[in-house]
């Protein structure tokens, strides 16, 4: 194991450009329970499609924007963990050497940018952020627990998380940077994804397509951990530590 982060360090170092994805279970070490494990206690009799479809928010903006509430209220009491810092950490160190770090997350809860990371593309939008309906202005909630529903703004507009939906496309303009960023990439890390969700799956195609050394990190096997230059079957911030130690 010390011989392979030695050569993916030397990667890193030989690198201009360095591309990281993260999924789920790069937070998984800070307490958040994955999509469908959020659906606990009193919403344990719903399906997601019940919850995150734009038609459920049509039926019940109550029931919907109550169990998004219920979820950025749990990530607002997690903390950023070792795998957060440390990929805040690489890319302060890509940048202040000439080099080129960019953050791509399946993640909502924002927990990358708490760490300290500056260029993150959040795929699937944040629970931290919400958005008028109409106008499709973003605004951030107070962090005190909202306790009317359905949220709205000061102006009564009503508020959606700004999320990405079953049946939504991910939004353009941050799927295209993450392509662009993927194509030209050196070097490629998957985190604690199951890269099975598309369209973020296939930025792992095309990162292997461009000829990027490929790095999985993951304690689970994925249907990529054959196809990359490295799997490696650790937790995300004890094997980004180790990688980083390297630097």
């Amino acid at each position: 194991m010390n011989k392979q982060l030695d050569q993916i360090a030397e990667h890193f170092r030989d690198a201009r450009r360095i591309v990281a994805l993260t999924g789920a279970g790069a937070s998984a070490e800070s307490g958040i329970p994955t999509f469908r494990d959020a659906l606990t206690g009193l919403w344990a009799r719903f399906r997601p499609e019940e919850l995150a479809t734009p038609e459920a928010f049509a039926a019940h903006p109550d029931r919907v924007t109550q169990w998004y509430e219920s979820r950025r209220q749990g990530v607002l009491a997690c903390q950023p963990n070792q795998g957060h810092s440390v990929l805040a950490a690489m890319e302060e160190w890509a940048e202040s050497s000439g080099r080129h770090f960019s953050m791509v997350t399946q993640n909502v809860d924002g927990l990358h940018q708490r760490a300290g990371s500056r260029n993150v593309l959040e795929l699937h939008g944040s629970l931290l952020r919400w958005r008028g309906c109409e106008s499709g202005n973003t605004v951030q909630l107070p962090k005190k627990a909202q306790t009317e529903f359905p949220i709205r703004s000061v102006s009564g507009e009503m508020l959606r998380p700004d999320v990405v939906w079953f049946g939504e496309a991910l939004p353009e303009t941050v799927f295209s940077a993450a392509l662009q960023a993927t194509a030209q990439a050196d070097v490629f890390l998957t985190i604690g994804t199951s890269s099975v969700v598309y369209p973020a799956a296939g930025l792992i195609d095309i990162a292997l397509e461009a000829g990027a050394v490929t790095i999985e990190i993951n304690p689970e096997e994925t249907p990529f951990s054959g196809r990359v230059d490295h799997a490696l079957a650790l937790s995300s911030g004890r094997c980004l530590q180790g990688i980083f130690d390297r630097l």
